[in-house]
């Protein structure tokens, strides 16, 4: 136990989890969140870990770049992944989950760990404490990302974040549709399929590309837009088949109404456990919310589609990090301070809540006069950690786990799932050597 002040700011995956990895080793933390006390333009629930672009956590398989990253965060003991497991839903080979059931369940722990105080008001000013962990996300008050800025003497660089629109259940045409997972990975019924044939997707994009947007706030405008969370209407103005290789590919699926493969698809997902809610996979969108229903509407399947929630597009904005944290999240200058989530510059909802969890671990090992530990590349957390503070990094981009990050084998090995598996295991072997 140590009697040092210690404080979190923002009570998102990567906040509860930094909090979370103090907590567990007997650090008396203050967490700040500013909700519901104020909301940034994207977040509605008052509880912590709220989602916001999808409820998907991406793959599960440890054969994966999310799913070793995944297996690695259970090794650290996650609060989310905990939350995820109870809160999951049907999702084929992703970890998806009941958004509401997945916040409180976060928000229930946190509020019973006798270490952590949660306090819920703004912060404006940077806390004068022994380790102070930024977590407060991209879409900070503005009032703290200037004294951010000041903090880090670097510009902030922004990029657009999108999600999509949810239809109800029982508002799918199931005779325009068809259930199945892609490659029959999943169960048979863990997404609904939405096809349409060349002539139907022609007409729909004619329509797209030609609807009309909503009018950004003063914080959104930008004139690019990153390429990990692009408006639909983004990508299909890049090429008329933009959208086949992207979010409407038809691949690994049969329509059994045809017994071909559609010209193109649009999948749907579960967005609760009763299955009473599908959200448009891939369809993040800024346009106009009757534009939006009437466009999406085209699709035979979603003729009546009554949606639940229409998509938005919101400002996220993040770090140079390179240069200015070090590997284990910690600024350079100012070691005591550190930064986790989005804005440290990864990319993602389990990559934000792993930085939080290594930020918190080695924020603990400094309070205690332990050097921090330095994760070696062979692993995704350490490739991830390394990637953001890489000085070598000249036009840094936010990264999400991705297996070309991480050291290869030094064999080859033909088969990717085999190569990928060997990777996974790899990590998890180091982590043996870790006391936890």
């Amino acid at each position: 136990m140590t009697d040092k002040k210690t404080v979190v700011i923002g009570g998102g995956l990567a906040g509860v989890e930094a909090a979370n990895q103090l907590s567990k080793r007997g650090v008396k933390v203050t967490l700040y969140e500013m909700k519901p006390c104020k909301f940034s333009p994207a977040h509605k629930n008052e509880n912590l870990g709220e989602l916001v672009c999808s409820n998907s956590l991406k793959a599960a398989r440890l054969g994966s770049a999310a799913g070793m990253l995944k297996a690695e965060m259970r090794l650290f003991g996650s609060v989310c992944l905990d939350a995820a497991d109870v809160a999951q839903v049907p999702a084929g080979g992703a970890l998806a989950v009941d958004r509401d059931v997945f916040s409180k369940l976060i928000t229930q722990t946190i509020e019973n760990d006798e270490n952590i105080t949660l306090i819920r008001e703004e912060i404006t000013e940077i806390p004068d404490a022994d380790v102070v962990i930024i977590a407060a996300g991209p879409l900070m008050s503005e009032a703290l990302a200037e004294k951010v800025a000041e903090l880090c003497g670097k510009s902030f660089l922004s990029f657009y974040d999108a999600a999509a629109p949810i239809v109800t259940a029982d508002s799918i045409d199931m005779e325009n549709a068809f259930t199945q997972s892609r490659y029959d990975r999943g169960g048979e019924d863990d997404y609904i399929n939405c096809p349409l044939n060349k002539e139907e997707y022609e007409s729909f994009y004619e329509e797209l590309i030609n609807a009309e947007s909503a009018e950004l706030h003063s914080f959104d405008k930008r004139k690019d837009v990153y390429e990990g969370c692009m408006p639909i209407e983004v990508l299909a103005s890049r090429g008329k088949d933009a959208m086949r290789y992207g979010p409407l590919k038809p691949v690994g699926l049969t329509n059994p109404k045809t017994g071909h493969r559609p010209w193109a698809n649009l999948q749907l997902r579960k967005e609760n456990k009763d299955g009473t809610m599908y959200n448009l996979v891939g369809f993040q969108t800024n346009l106009k919310f009757p534009e939006q229903k009437r466009v999406f509407s085209m699709f035979p399947a979603l003729k009546n589609a009554e949606f639940v929630r229409y998509g938005v597009m919101h400002r996220n904005t993040f770090l140079n990090s390179p240069g200015l944290l070090s590997y284990d999240f910690s600024m350079l200058k100012k070691p005591n301070i550190y930064f986790a989530g989005q804005i440290s510059g990864v990319e993602g909802y389990m990559e934000s809540a792993a930085s939080g969890i290594l930020a918190g671990y080695n924020a603990a090992r400094r309070l205690f006069g332990e050097e921090p530990i330095k994760l070696p590349k062979i692993t995704m957390l350490g490739a991830l950690s390394q990637y953001i503070s890489d000085e070598s990094v000249k036009s840094f981009q936010p990264m999400g786990a991705a297996i070309g990050l991480v050291e290869p084998l030094g064999e080859t090995i033909k088969d990717k799932k085999e190569r990928y598996e060997r990777i996974a295991q790899r990590s998890l072997d180091y982590y043996k050597s870790i006391d936890f």
